[in-house]
């Protein structure tokens, strides 16, 4: 007869996350899973936080609380984490593509399965946001609501182009010193800002200001930054050189672009977004010990290994699920928090309630597409987690990874 016996989902839920701490390779190094999944958490939340939809009669357009809350710039602080994610992403890059020469692959084997992996899920949302934008469009909905829907939804897209870019030239990137990008990124800022340079030409520091935190990844694989002196050095000397930038050089004090502002730290980065960012990967690089003491607890590790399994497919989705929470809400009317202008603590606290909800229409989005990003993986190796298969031996277990 079959055990009818109720299993209690707390049971479940641990002994889910014991499978996936068995899965998981020897001697992997959890901190860097970690630290990308609260990458990509900390610019889904940002966003969620800072990007408002309001409602103007039958239009919507963007908006921020950073405008008419300026006191608000520390949440961009605390959620503008690409930094962090061009660190990690430059030593798993530099790390990836050493160990692939010592198997003898090539270099463009490598770059095809790194590529594919990143652009792979992009389809998906491509030929979605196509369709809807005609049907807005044959539907009589305005120019400008489609356009403003169409950039949010897009706007990742820029992220996947700079570090795809950056992945191509890792051989040439792993032993580039990172004073050297951060060079290029103040001689620009002071072409830009101090001699009226034109503003087009801030557009070089997209790739030089990403390449600071990519190629201290790389400095990181070289084990040039094990020492916890590195990562001191960075937080003091990136939160002091910000400080300065903003108190008294005139930079914005947020980390992302705010609308109608004249300069953006975002768009394209600017030196005080970089010193920054020194910052950001100083801190992370000292949590790393207590980072791999904390993934060693199952359900810690189960849920960082779900982050990074479909981080692609959370990254490209999650402003869909803000504006399909958005336009189904008014349905309902003019609703606080989602469809109201962003200015004053009532539209925070809101915000705030509407969490869960975006919390939840991402888990759907997530549910629904995230085959476009495990879809070809087929039997090469998992970055993360091998498939459990209890009949065979620990030592032979997961010839088959996802």
């Amino acid at each position: 007869m079959p055990d009818l016996t109720p299993v209690h989902p707390r049971g479940a839920l641990r002994e889910a996350a014991a499978r996936v701490t068995a899965a998981t390779p020897e001697g992997r190094d959890r901190a860097v899973d970690a630290l990308r999944a609260f990458a990509v958490l900390g610019v889904v939340l940002g966003h969620w936080l800072v990007t408002a939809l309001v409602a103007d009669g039958g239009s919507l357009h963007a908006a921020s609380p950073l405008r008419d809350l300026p006191w608000l710039a520390p949440v961009s602080w605390a959620f503008q984490t690409l930094a962090v994610f061009f660190l990690v992403g430059g030593h798993v890059a530099t790390r990836g593509y050493a160990s692939a020469r010592a198997r003898g692959d090539s270099y463009g084997g490598w770059l095809r399965a790194r590529l594919s992996r990143l652009f792979r899920p992009v389809a998906a949302v491509l030929a979605l946001w196509t369709v809807t934008a005609a049907l807005l469009l044959l539907t009589g909905a305005g120019f400008g609501t489609v356009h403003t829907l169409v950039k949010l939804a897009l706007s990742p897209m820029w992220f996947l182009l700079v570090f795809a870019a950056l992945t191509a030239a890792t051989p040439l990137l792993a032993r580039l010193h990172p004073l050297w990008p951060l060079v290029v990124v103040l001689h620009i800022d002071l072409l830009r800002f101090g001699f009226g340079a034109p503003s087009w030409i801030g557009w070089v520091n997209l790739a030089a200001g990403w390449l600071v935190p990519y190629t201290l990844g790389a400095a990181w694989t070289r084990g040039e930054l094990d020492r916890r002196r590195s990562g001191w050095l960075l937080l003091t000397g990136g939160t002091a050189a910000t400080a300065a930038l903003v108190a008294w050089v005139g930079y914005p004090a947020s980390m992302v672009g705010v609308p109608g502002a004249s300069v953006s730290n975002l768009n394209p980065p600017t030196l005080a977004a970089v010193t920054f960012g020194l910052a950001q990967c100083g801190l992370a690089l000292l949590l790393r010990e207590r980072l791999r003491r904390a993934m060693r607890r199952p359900v810690a590790w189960a849920a960082v290994a779900l982050v990074n399994l479909s981080a692609m497919t959370i990254f490209l989705w999650h402003q869909t699920a803000l504006m399909a929470t958005t336009a189904t809400g008014l349905l309902a009317g003019r609703l606080p928090g989602l469809h109201t202008p962003p200015d004053g603590l009532d539209w925070v606290a809101a915000r705030l309630a509407w969490l869960p909800v975006f919390v939840l229409v991402l888990a759907g989005c997530w549910a629904t597409f995230r085959s476009c990003e495990q879809r070809g993986r087929g039997r090469r190796r998992s970055r993360v987690v091998r498939a459990h298969r209890p009949q065979r031996s620990a030592t032979t277990a997961g010839a088959h990874h996802v």
